[in-house]
């Protein structure tokens, strides 16, 4: 009894299915360490960065506004001084840059 090909081939198939799939994994790999995880990075700076915020620190927003913020009114929002007597509310996300920060006030 003679085997055919196809028959053949598929009994030694056991390590190739691995092998066939090896490229896709290394893709996935070096996709997750070139993209994924340094733009993870930089979303849990700049969460920190935005938390961070307190009355009198100069910031940028996205929208490329230098300002000072003069109050923070809840865990989302912030007022900004953009001008003398002209203040604005913000959302906390918005704010691209910290450009000075203003020291914590002593304790005691």
């Amino acid at each position: 009894m003679f085997a055919t090909p196809a028959y053949a081939q598929a009994a030694g198939g056991g390590t190739g299915a691995i092998m066939q799939f090896l490229p896709l994994i290394l893709i996935f790999a070096i996709m997750y360490f070139l993209l994924i995880r340094p733009q993870q990075k930089k979303l849990k700076m700049h969460t920190k960065m935005v938390s961070e915020l307190r009355r009198g620190d100069q910031i940028v927003t996205q929208g490329g506004i230098i300002a000072k913020v003069s109050k923070v009114k809840d865990d989302n929002e912030l007022e900004i001084e953009i001008a003398d007597g002209t203040k604005v509310r913000i959302v906390r996300s918005t704010v691209a840059q910290v450009l000075s920060k203003t020291e914590p006030a002593a304790e005691g």
